[in-house]
């Protein structure tokens, strides 16, 4: 609520205010430490104007495979607030298929939950279709500070002595300042098997 004392805003000064760009921004890069295996990097971006949501990522789905999305931002709610991103994309490379997707996150207070699936309808080879989901919660200690859980379930590796769909659990810790923002995660932390993803990303 505005202070009686505060002055209001001349007109002429509402005016003159730059509009909202209804377009933004964001990309992102996980950088993925693997055991027994070649570390890589898994860059995402995304462009979102007003509901519109498009979205590429390289090597999500497999090793030297890039993927494009459009889909439609929707949300509701206030005090518990619902955003959910239905789409629909293609990947090509040593992957090559057809993609339902989704995106979503519940937020309440300083609890927030986020998670991505997709169902890679291989066209090459039907024995190939597999579903992805990435899925993490998190509560915000401070306005830059969080901390949760997180799981993973993908074939873009294999780890030693594990089926390559085995779904990886594991801890994380994220940061965030202005329009930046980073996350570590463990997965498998306290076996043979652990492995670390380091997250930042950027939005404007």
């Amino acid at each position: 609520m505005a202070s009686a004392q505060t002055a209001p805003t001349p007109p002429a000064a509402v005016a003159d205010a730059p509009a909202a760009s209804p377009w933004s921004v964001s990309a992102s890069a996980a950088t993925y430490f693997l055991p027994d295996d070649d570390n890589y990097v898994q860059p995402i971006v995304t462009v979102d104007r007003n509901a519109l949501h498009l979205e590429g990522r390289y090597n999500y789905e497999d090793r030297n495979a890039f993927s494009a999305f459009i889909g439609w931002n929707l949300e509701a709610g206030s005090k518990v607030k619902l955003e959910v991103t239905p789409m629909f994309g293609a990947v090509i490379g040593d992957t090559n298929g057809v993609i339902p997707a989704i995106e979503a996150t519940l937020s309440f207070r300083r609890f927030e939950a986020y998670t991505e699936g997709e169902y890679v309808i291989d066209v090459d080879d039907r024995a190939d279709r597999f579903l992805y989901n990435w899925f993490e919660a998190s509560v915000w200690a401070s306005e830059w500070l969080r901390a949760g859980l997180v799981t993973q379930r993908t074939r873009t590796f294999q780890l030693p002595g594990r089926s390559q769909r085995d779904v990886q659990r594991g801890v994380l810790a994220g940061v965030s300042f202005r329009q930046l923002e980073g996350a570590v995660y463990f997965f498998n932390p306290g076996s043979d098997d652990l492995y670390v993803v380091a997250s930042i990303g950027v939005s404007f």
